[in-house]
């Protein structure tokens, strides 16, 4: 059986505090940003950059989750996962591992919490289900709070929060919905084939990346969950594909 071998906590933490700290130190030089005389595609590309940023928020989350940015002390390893998803959205990493490990025991299936409600498999109407099980009032009310704080505090721009802040977060969303749960599970045709009810694209190394940082390579991880994200284009390329029989 292949074996990938556990994860790297060097690389795994050295990955968190590069995302992390790409990610706000990018935040900080667009909310500075004169949108009025800065040409349209800076702020486009502005936008993109922050949100890869704030998915890859969300992955380091993820792969705290699986106990691989730190393996060698959880304590660290959780951390850096729940300072991730508080900045990425003041969500409630306890709540999000929970949920996470109960999608990779009923994967696709009704215990599933990333799964559609059975009856609405379309892409909105999963996506509505998929957001309103996570997102609470309070992160809403708390998100508001801050938006405040940095306009009336610290002088930010409205447009600039917008655009550079709450959309990149929200855009996330929907790329990590849509490369890491609507495509891999949605059900084929001949319905799923692997224990995992899942599947995988089959898109270049470099374009997986930049898609989802390799969440699109779902079966895989579904297969190995202690592996870390930048690894799975390896697994992909040296596993050959069987599901191993244990649940």
């Amino acid at each position: 059986m292949y074996d990938p071998g556990k994860g790297d906590g060097f690389r795994g933490i050295a990955a968190a505090f590069l995302i992390i700290g790409l990610w706000f130190g990018g935040l900080v030089i667009f909310l500075q940003l004169d949108t009025a005389t800065v040409p349209w595609y800076v702020i486009v590309g502005a936008i993109l950059i922050q949100t890869f940023l704030y998915t890859g928020l969300f992955i380091t989350a993820h792969d705290a989750m699986h106990g691989v940015v730190y393996p060698s002390n959880l304590r660290i390893n959780n951390f850096i996962g729940r300072t991730a998803v508080f900045l990425y959205a003041l969500f409630s990493y306890d709540m999000l591992h929970t949920k996470h490990w109960d999608h990779h025991r009923y994967p696709a299936t009704e215990k599933d919490p990333d799964y559609h409600d059975g009856r609405n498999p379309g892409f909105f109407s999963w996506y509505f289900k998929f957001m309103t099980g996570y997102l609470k009032w309070w992160q809403i009310l708390g998100m508001a709070v801050i938006f405040n704080i940095l306009h009336l505090a610290l002088n930010v721009g409205v447009i600039n929060l917008l655009l550079f802040w709450a959309l990149p977060a929200i855009a996330s969303t929907w790329q990590l919905f849509y490369f890491g749960t609507f495509l891999p599970h949605r059900e084929p045709g001949g319905g799923h084939s692997n224990r995992h009810n899942s599947t995988s694209n089959d898109y270049p190394v470099l374009m997986s990346f930049l898609t989802c940082y390799h969440f699109g390579y779902h079966l895989e991880h579904h297969e190995f969950p202690y592996v870390q994200w930048w690894k799975l284009p390896k697994v992909r390329k040296n596993w050959d594909g069987q599901v191993s029989k244990n649940t």
